[in-house]
């Protein structure tokens, strides 16, 4: 049985790219200065570790009273599918549980995962979801949004 330990974020630049690279996000990865201030400026991040390896984070942000939106969750693929990548948005969804409005934006592979989390479609509530990224997201949502 793995021992998992869930803790407030501290920035470790080392440690970061490691888990963004293992699953290839690249798009942050090669802007060191904007994915640290990212994390500086986030309302929320949660970090998993097995012993002393970071192996997931969930980042979000917001003004943490009337919405907040996750914008990282990640789980070292060695990890996935052992209940870290669950336990971290649990985690957040508890700390913040009076929140009105919680939003992601995921590639259809992960729609069944979120939606067993207790998330569902936009367009399955009469909503449509917009972004605008003027061009600079690399490699799509597939890898990172």
């Amino acid at each position: 049985m793995m021992n998992i330990t869930f803790c407030d974020h501290i920035y470790d630049e080392d440690e970061i790219l490691a888990l963004y690279e293992s699953v290839g996000w690249n798009n942050y990865t090669h802007d060191l200065n904007m994915l640290k201030n990212a994390y500086q400026h986030s309302l929320c991040i949660i970090s998993a570790y097995v012993e002393k390896k970071l192996v997931g984070v969930i980042r979000a942000i917001g003004d943490g009273y009337s919405m907040i939106y996750i914008q990282d969750l990640i789980v070292h693929p060695d990890y996935q599918k052992r209940g870290i990548g669950k336990a971290l948005i649990n985690t957040l969804l508890e700390k913040y549980k009076n929140v009105y409005q919680i939003i992601l934006l995921s590639d259809e592979d992960n729609t069944g995962f979120y939606e067993k989390t207790g998330f569902k479609k936009a367009s399955d509530m009469g909503c449509c979801t917009f972004i605008k990224n003027e061009g600079k997201i690399r490699y799509g949502c597939k890898c990172m949004f």
